[in-house]
């Protein structure tokens, strides 16, 4: 099967984030997220966030991407594999996700660390 086609990212900045991980991030975020795309081959996802947004980012765990890298691009509403697809499409809204959105959602996902007890 041919790969998807790649595009370089002029209107916004992604970051590729572990298939698990992202999967729970874009359940915290529910209709706050953006387009999602999965990639099997890389077992990752991708959100969208606006430009300039991937050259402050600094979540563990996750990759930035930005400044000519691509993003594999599913056909318009494919929902399934083989290969990469659409969790969420682009809606009316846009493609993109608030990034101090994704980050807590991404911190939100991972949980407590072990010792670090709930805030008083």
């Amino acid at each position: 099967m041919p790969a998807a086609p790649t595009v370089d990212a002029p209107e916004w900045d992604a970051v590729r984030v572990p298939r698990q991980l992202g999967l729970a991030a874009m359940s915290i975020l529910g209709a706050r997220a953006g387009a999602v795309i999965e990639d099997p081959a890389q077992t990752a996802v991708y959100f969208f966030l606006p430009v300039g947004a991937a050259a402050t980012w600094d979540v563990k765990n996750t990759c930035p991407l930005y400044g000519g890298e691509t993003v594999p691009l599913p056909p318009a509403r494919r929902m399934d594999g083989p290969g990469p697809h659409w969790r969420i499409c682009p809606g009316d809204d846009g493609w993109l996700t608030n990034p101090d959105a994704l980050a807590a959602a991404i911190a939100d996902a991972f949980g407590p660390r072990v010792g670090e007890g709930p805030a008083e």
